[in-house]
């Protein structure tokens, strides 16, 4: 009779694409903002599954439409359509500025969609000269060659032979060099993509004028104006949208993390002028509005788009800026604090300065899950639900984290 061999995290190193670094614990079950490991050890939840799990781990509303879509119907041709996508979608247009939407699986193939669209949409209403895309230096917008190309990150994109060309990227927050792009190129850019705040690069939140200028810049060159709002959207910054605090209306938007709960979903919203570029056959995916994932995405939009979270995701906000600071007074472990709403970032100070895998390496051994936002950043972007016990007793984790590092570094 043979045995089935143990899963351990060493298997991973064995089997699959060395793509990742795993941490050497396996996790197995989760409940709210706490997850459990192969050794029934508990684990504070400050990393979401990099803002994704925005409900916590398997919240009820989600494991009951989950499981009552699973006795109807798991998935259908891209030649179908289904009642929970169109649920879904009709939630997405009559609470944003969207009129059409596209559902994909992923932030990547969301901002993917967007940027062919806005070249598409160009090619059709301008003509083929006007294809060039503006984006920032160190965004990030996904790992599809498109997505990496205008993320302006090298390190994701070299090595992999000829990238998309017309793609110019201008620094984040730098609104002369903004203006000086459009003034020489203005003529053929078709669209400009930004992240309302980066995260992958540092937690930084876009300035008002940047976003202001951003919007007029494309309305006055026939630009399209698209915001990557796959890690901001969902209620992360404590409204729906992050644009709807900023005063700005974009022409695309792109969402997903947070619009799933952990699900896999993705999605890219536009008005009906725009999206007629996408005629049938121009684009399209296989699981994008698959039944499964929208039914899932109705049950958390519907919990998420509620006065009541988004208050508490301010409220939740200020514990965590008013924990961090007392342990940034205690102890000299970051520069500055910032983000807004549950996507937070502190920014490493010497001797930690570089050091943030080492830090989520430490948080780790002691029960708390966190992310980095590059070398010289820790990110924290727990669950949008998450208890008021768990943040004291996270940032309790946190504060003896950061105490062994700083007098053993």
């Amino acid at each position: 009779m043979s045995t089935i061999a143990p899963v351990t995290r060493a298997l991973f190193d064995d089997i699959m694409m060395p793509c990742a670094s795993p941490a050497p614990f396996i996790p197995v079950r989760g409940n709210g903002a706490r997850v459990w490991d192969q050794e029934n050890r508990m684990y504070i939840d400050f990393a979401a599954g990099v803002a994704t799990n925005a409900l916590g781990h398997c919240h009820p509303v989600m494991t009951a439409a989950l499981g009552a879509q699973s006795k109807k119907l798991w998935h259908v041709s891209p030649w179908l359509t289904n009642e929970p996508a169109l649920r879904l979608a009709r939630r997405l247009v009559e609470n944003t500025f969207a009129e059409r939407v596209f559902f994909c699986n992923s932030g990547a193939e969301a901002n993917e969609a967007a940027l062919k669209l806005a070249r598409r949409y160009a090619h059709d209403t301008v003509g083929q000269q006007k294809m060039k895309i503006v984006s920032t230096i160190n965004a990030f917008h996904g790992r599809t060659l498109f997505t990496v190309t205008a993320g302006g990150q090298s390190k994701y994109s070299s090595g992999f032979g000829p990238v998309p060309e017309g793609i110019i990227h201008v620094p984040y927050n730098d609104v002369a060099a903004l203006q000086a792009v459009f003034d020489e190129h203005g003529d053929d850019i078709c669209a400009m993509i930004l992240e309302p705040i980066q995260g992958e690069s540092g937690v930084i939140p876009a300035t008002e004028e940047f976003l202001h200028m951003a919007r007029h810049l494309s309305m006055w060159h026939k630009a399209l104006l698209i915001l990557d709002e796959v890690q901001t959207g969902m209620g992360r910054t404590g409204v729906l949208f992050a644009y709807m605090n900023s005063g700005i209306v974009p022409d695309i938007l792109t969402t997903a993390k947070g619009l799933g709960g952990g699900f896999p979903i993705g999605a890219m919203l536009t008005t009906d002028e725009i999206a007629r570029a996408f005629a049938p056959g121009v684009h399209g995916t296989t699981f994008g509005g698959n039944p499964l994932a929208c039914a899932v995405g109705e049950a958390v939009f519907d919990t998420i788009n509620t006065p009541k979270l988004f208050e508490g995701v301010k409220t939740r906000h200020r514990l965590f800026m008013a924990g961090l600071k007392a342990i940034q007074q205690r102890l000299p472990f970051c520069k500055t604090i910032r983000g807004e709403g549950l996507l937070l970032g502190c920014e490493l100070d010497s001797p930690l300065q570089g050091r943030s895998l080492d830090v989520i390496k430490a948080a780790g051994e002691n029960g708390l899950l966190v992310l980095a936002a590059g070398p010289d950043v820790l990110r924290i972007v727990p669950p949008l639900i998450i208890a008021e016990e768990d943040i004291r007793e996270g940032m309790a984790r946190l504060e003896k984290t950061l105490a062994g590092m700083l007098v053993q570094p």
